[in-house]
């Protein structure tokens, strides 16, 4: 089965020129999914080997959330010490536990030792705390020591994020001391750009690029040429800050430091990027108000993950509807009420919405803060006046021809202007009153502005129909 013909077109290392397991779509391709399949129900070990275990952490961990859920150990056990462990940190949270908690222990430690501290720790913080402690026991000292530091930092900070294995050196080494360090240690990060330079307490005192230290002669002293490190990242500052000192600094990687300004890691460009996809992910979910639910939970665990903000919504519903409520007798005598007022509704929550997720993207990478609020709320406030005598001219002109009531027109166009300007001044003004307290404008924006927008539409649009038409 794996000797020659159609199989041979699927194998393939990372930087082989071979065929790709991916369609034209970016999904993997569903002749390999068969393929794979058939060989784990064949317990075909030769063709996993030839074909799955050559590819990259990320295509590995992308044919895992791909198999179905029953193939997934299976694949990882036939696979034994051949399947690279770090394909774990490409998957999301739910298939991460579920493979990690059905491979023993022994065989964790042992993957473990392989792996860049910065991945160890990202499978690591998922383990129960009886079987954490049972792993990091069976490791060497020092490697032990360096993934409990990182462990001990908080979940989402930059020290848990960090890589502990850097190169350091003195400041009185030369140029040529530190080649030859380069060459000869084994115990280095396979991949690195730049060198620290430490004092003997391990205090950060600079950085060197390796470009720099191609470009000096042996003699010259690593102080001569070192620069200071401007920004040096404190280990328990959190990972979206850190992320967007990398994107305003354009680093590729930079120090992290205790607080006492001692070198504890590295914080790298790949592991930033992991971090801007995880934020964004999150932010997007947490405004759909569905929490940090995967696409691999069960319906259990989402249903649970949804419920809370759709009671909230229920809630709030409650309170548009009882002001619908206030109103029945005019929409009783006015049947076109009924028919119109989702419309306004409709329109300011959509309105609301546009502004809203403007404005909690501006709050979470920084660009809207004390400075510039009172500019971009005046600038919200023109929109939706301008949004409003736009679209009430619309739909004052619709409403009116529809009905053969042009009074009915400019009732339900003076509704649409003030129901668009408190859609604008909703969307932007709860989130930063939300993040002013200290809540996650996120999670909590969504269903708030669109009660505003709901209520303040039914209100206007009754309101002002009973007392237009005297009904």
């Amino acid at each position: 089965m794996t000797e020659t013909g159609e199989d041979d077109r699927i194998r393939r290392r990372p930087d082989d020129e071979g065929a790709d397991i991916y369609d034209e779509d970016g999904n993997v391709r569903s002749d390999f999914l068969a393929l794979v399949g058939a060989a784990i129900a064949d317990r075909d070990t030769i063709f996993l080997r030839q074909n799955v275990a050559r590819l990259h952490e990320s295509e590995i961990g992308d044919l895992l959330e791909s198999i179905q859920p029953d193939q997934r150990l299976a694949l990882v056990r036939l696979l034994g010490d051949d399947f690279d462990m770090t394909a774990l940190t490409e998957v999301d949270e739910t298939i991460r536990r579920e493979i990690v908690d059905q491979i023993p222990n022994e065989q964790i430690a042992a993957a473990i030792g392989d792996l860049d501290s910065d991945d160890a720790v990202y499978i690591l913080e998922d383990l129960d705390k009886e079987d954490r402690e049972e792993i990091l026991a069976q490791l060497p000292f020092t490697e032990r020591v360096r993934l409990r530091r990182a462990l001990d930092y908080p979940e989402s900070s930059a020290g848990r994020r960090m890589q502990t294995e850097f190169v350091a050196v003195p400041p009185f080494w030369t140029v040529g001391q530190t080649i030859d360090y380069m060459r000869e240690e084994e115990d280095l990060p396979y991949s690195f750009t730049q060198i620290f330079v430490i004092d003997p307490t391990f205090k950060l005192l600079g950085a060197v690029d390796l470009d720099q230290i191609l470009r000096t002669k042996r003699q010259t002293k690593i102080e001569a040429i070192m620069r200071e490190t401007t920004h040096p990242i404190p280990a328990e500052m959190d990972q979206e800050e850190a992320a967007q000192l990398f994107e305003q600094y354009d680093l590729l990687s930079a120090a992290v430091v205790d607080e006492n300004d001692r070198l504890v890691g590295v914080l790298t460009i790949d592991d930033v990027v992991d971090v801007i996809h995880e934020e964004a992910d999150e932010d997007i979910k947490r405004l759909g108000g569905v929490g940090d639910e995967e696409l691999s939970d069960n319906v259990i665990s989402t249903v649970r993950s949804r419920f809370l903000w759709l009671m909230i919504n229920l809630g709030t519903a409650m309170l548009s509807a009882s002001v619908i409520g206030l109103f029945d007798a005019s929409i009783e005598k006015m049947i076109a009420l009924a028919v119109l007022m989702p419309i306004v509704a409709s329109m300011g929550g959509n309105a609301g919405t546009q502004t809203m997720t403007v404005t909690v993207r501006a709050l979470a990478t920084r660009d809207l803060d004390i400075y510039n609020a009172g500019r971009i709320i005046r600038r919200e406030a023109g929109v939706g006046i301008m949004n409003g005598i736009v679209f009430a001219s619309i739909m004052g002109t619709i409403a009116g021809t529809w009905f053969h009531d042009y009074q009915l027109g400019m009732v339900i166009g003076a509704a649409m202007i003030i129901n668009l300007v408190a859609a604008a001044l909703a969307g932007i003004l709860l989130p930063l009153l939300l993040d002013k307290v200290g809540a996650d404008p996120a999670i909590a924006s969504s269903v708030f502005v669109t009660t505003v927008t709901d209520c303040t539409g039914f209100f206007a649009f009754l309101g002002i129909a009973t007392w237009w038409f005297g009904i």
